[in-house]
């Protein structure tokens, strides 16, 4: 039985899971609480063993919380399982700058399919790796905020926290707990 570690950190957002693998991080989610989380693990990973492992997963969890103000991230191995398409729209979420936002029609320009509009919002839907994978920065046409896998309140606050360091030109640790 393949076998997935992970930990969890209390954030500002919520809860935030981190798992992974020997080829990178599979899974980075938000919740209320570390059950929720590790029931999700489940459901994303059935036939897999989950191993808590803190200690070891520390500095790859630091690297992720980084995110939250414009930093790290980026060097973390991702090992996510999707389709091809899938694959193609969370590494064009990817180039999303921090503090921006994008159109579901921007971005499906953005992988050649300018017509795949729904398509793009489902692989957005369907994206285990968020921050890493910020599919929290793609909103409506209208500039509203459609479906976040994690909660729309959540999807609001992450943006506005993004806006807020952008707009300051800060990029400080949030003296978050690991």
């Amino acid at each position: 039985m393949p076998s997935i570690e992970y930990t969890s950190s209390i954030t500002p957002f919520g809860e935030l899971l981190l798992a992974a693998t020997d080829e990178g991080v599979v899974a980075l989610g938000f919740g209320n609480t570390e059950i929720e989380l590790t029931q999700w693990l489940k459901s994303e990973f059935p036939g897999h063993h989950l191993d808590r492992d803190d200690a070891g997963l520390q500095a790859s969890l630091a690297e992720a919380l980084e995110t939250l103000d414009g930093n790290g991230g980026t060097m973390l191995p991702l090992a996510a399982h999707g389709t091809e398409f899938q694959l193609r729209v969370w590494e064009a979420l990817r180039q999303i700058p921090f503090g921006a936002t994008r159109t579901y029609t921007q971005l499906a320009a953005m992988i050649g399919r300018p017509h795949a509009v729904r398509a793009v919002a489902s692989a957005c839907a369907n994206n285990p790796i968020s921050l890493l994978v910020p599919c929290h920065r793609v909103v409506g046409a209208d500039g509203s905020l459609r479906g976040y896998r994690w909660g729309l309140e959540r999807k609001q606050r992450l943006l506005e926290h993004e806006r807020q360091i952008f707009l300051s030109g800060r990029r400080v640790g949030m003296c978050l707990s690991a």
